[in-house]
């Protein structure tokens, strides 16, 4: 959830209401269906969209959840287009995560927002993309990165959804790349076996909280998944649910700074298990740390077929947001008020997290330097 004021939008009434292009380079005519070797550059989509009214919060900017759909869709398409130049069963990809993205730059009602995905690296039943997000004032023709991505998606069979299909092999510029890119995948799936041993229940918040503690700004929102919300095989889409994760953060964060806030990065997402076309779907968000200038919320997604109304989780994922005052300047964020071992617990964690993180962008700043 982002709430940067805007600083321009569409006259209302325009027929163009929102522009979208999507393409896909595909293999080259003397290049065989089945077989084909593409190298990962070769491997890409490309869209673009208008900002509209309806893709903004309240305060009129996007929402960082309508950026992350749109960079999931964008990476949907390429693997999709990829794993179906062999023979044999046709599939669709389906996202299992997301690593740690960072918003770069807000974006405005009345930008072009252009979405271009690559695939990176291919393992034997998994690929990594890379996406990046670029803003135009299509006025100026100014144009600024918002947002990148590195998202890990599996290709599953349209005849049967717990299928997982051998991806095609793409070829790398070098040994060094496809090295890095091993590394990458065997780190993602560490964390992502660590994440699930993790799991835990979402506890009710208490009545009448104490200002500033956990259960005074933890939120829910519950929906019920339609066929809108899902792809090709009744399955609800990767994007759909990270935009409902990042409404819950936005209130979370907005309860306990009661000021304008936005969305700094999102840490890994892992999605543990599929969420069919039917199902509720129940989304948490509850404060887990806070510094002087950041805000760090756990968001949590459960999920119960209609039928069964067991619920299990689906998905989960930490969001950091800051707050902001009218002028958009950073605010010192209110102190969270610890009530029990478990936040204690929590907010180490949190702590431990936010301390790497800001190594990893000292260091990264060093060395473009």
């Amino acid at each position: 959830m982002r709430c940067f004021r805007p600083k321009s939008s569409k006259a209302a009434g325009e027929e163009d209401r929102t522009a979208a292009v999507v393409k896909t380079q595909q293999p080259r005519q003397n290049q065989q269906v089945s077989g084909d070797v593409l190298r990962g550059g070769e491997a890409e989509s490309h869209q673009a969209r208008i900002m509209m009214p309806d893709d903004a919060n309240i305060m009129g900017n996007v929402h960082g959840g309508t950026i992350l759909k749109m960079i999931e869709e964008a990476g949907g398409i390429v693997c999709t287009r990829h794993c179906n130049t062999q023979s044999g069963d046709r599939c669709v990809a389906v996202l299992v995560r997301v690593e740690k993205t960072e918003f770069l730059a807000p974006v405005f009602i009345g930008e072009l927002v252009h979405v271009s995905a690559e695939i990176t690296y291919a393992s034997k039943h998994s690929l990594e993309i890379q996406v990046k997000v670029m803003a135009e004032n299509i006025l100026t023709g100014a144009k600024k990165p918002a947002n990148k991505a590195a998202l890990w998606y599996v290709p599953c069979s349209m005849q049967n959804a717990d299928k997982i299909i051998e991806v095609p092999p793409i070829k790398y510029a070098s040994a060094e790349e496809e090295e890095e890119g091993k590394k990458r995948y065997e780190a993602q799936k560490k964390e992502r076996e660590e994440t699930k041993a993790r799991i835990e229940e979402v506890m009710p918040p208490t009545p009448n909280p104490e200002l500033h503690t956990v259960s005074s700004s933890q939120s829910s929102l519950i929906q019920l998944m339609g066929p809108s919300d899902c792809m090709l095989h009744d399955y609800v889409r990767g994007g759909t649910i990270m935009k409902l994760m990042d409404e819950v953060a936005g209130i979370v964060a907005a309860r306990h700074c009661n000021t304008n806030i936005v969305t700094a990065s999102v840490d890994a997402i892992n999605f543990h298990r599929k969420v069919k076309k039917g199902c509720v779907v129940t989304v948490t968000g509850r404060l887990t740390f806070v510094s002087n200038r950041s805000i760090e919320i756990e968001v949590l997604v459960d999920a119960a077929s209609m039928e069964e109304k067991e619920k299990y989780r689906a998905v989960s994922a930490f969001f950091t947001f800051i707050s902001l005052d009218k002028d958009n300047k950073p605010l010192p964020v209110p102190p969270l008020k610890i009530e029990g071992e478990e936040e204690q617990r929590r907010f180490d964690e949190g702590n431990a997290r936010y301390l790497q993180n800001k190594a990893k962008r000292l260091a990264a700043k060093e060395r473009r330097q």
